[in-house]
């Protein structure tokens, strides 16, 4: 059986709730505009790279011995005779409600449903997650333009803790959530049990890989962040190591099962009214 391995380091137990960014944390944020409109510009530019691109499939297909499990993401020749197969034709969609008042937008309809495009090419053997839990996870950012912004692959994977990706407004402002990254690594299912080589690391075989679409309103939206403009739709690859189910208030419960409304959005269920989101709040379950 053909498999890839990941050296991992599992010592490594901090979770973040921000894409981790070489480059300076420079931003500006501008008055947001109408989640319809910018969504209709964003839609558009991403339809036209689905059918002008196209990734590894054949690798996937019938995968050599070497073969190392990356996605890699190119533009259709002009001139090709060979016809390669756009994304158009690999992806699936999710969609996912995006509520006005996470952007502090006043005025319009309530919620807007984006489309998250996505691929897997290989779903991995291990146990799923949710928008709720954590997820370790080496993956690469870019734009449309095909610029990079982030790339934990340099380094190594790191711990995310998905629900932080969905705090609205404030946390929007310092420039620390995008909830499409959440949404779109709780399609993946995490790789079997860890490995110990000779030389002391670890390994895990088998972890899920796919790559994910989505428009800025599941991303920075009016929020213009060092490379990265504002309203860019963004483009993450991932390779999910390991997933861990989360009980963020200890009260029992795993978070997941405190989305009452069962939309997958944390923010919008308080049961007792008392400001704080059910998934924080011991006093509900």
């Amino acid at each position: 059986m053909i498999v890839n391995r990941i050296i991992v380091l599992l010592g490594f137990v901090g979770i973040l709730c921000s894409c981790n960014n070489d480059d300076d944390n420079t931003q500006s944020v501008e008055p947001p505009r109408f989640l319809s409109e910018v969504l209709a510009e964003d839609e558009a530019e991403i339809q036209e790279y689905l059918k002008t691109h196209y990734y590894n499939y054949e690798d996937f297909e019938s995968p050599s011995e070497d073969f190392d499990y990356k996605i890699v993401l190119k533009e259709i020749p002009e001139d090709d005779t060979t016809n390669i197969r756009p994304l158009s034709e690999f992806v699936e969609t999710l969609e996912v409600k995006v509520p006005s008042s996470f952007f502090l937008i006043e005025g319009e309809e309530e919620t807007v449903v984006h489309n998250l495009y996505y691929v897997i090419a290989r779903q991995g053997i291990g146990d799923a997650l949710t928008v709720a839990d954590s997820a370790y996870v080496s993956y690469q950012g870019q734009l449309l333009s095909g610029d990079i912004f982030d790339n934990s692959r340099v380094n190594s994977p790191l711990w995310f803790d998905l629900a932080n990706l969905q705090v609205p407004s404030s946390s929007i402002l310092t420039g620390t959530a995008a909830r499409g990254f959440g949404e779109a690594a709780s399609l993946l299912k995490g790789g079997g049990e860890p490995i110990l080589n000779e030389d002391g690391t670890y390994s895990v075989d088998n972890y899920g890989v796919g790559f994910f679409i989505f428009p800025s309103g599941l991303g920075y939206y009016n929020i213009a962040r060092s490379v990265i403009p504002s309203y860019s739709p963004m483009i993450f690859t991932m390779d999910m190591i390991a997933v861990k189910e989360t009980d963020h208030d200890g009260d029992g419960t795993p978070s997941m099962d405190e989305d009452s409304n069962g939309d997958g959005y944390l923010y919008n269920d308080d049961t007792d009214g008392d400001g704080l989101p059910d998934y924080l709040d011991a006093d509900t379950n």
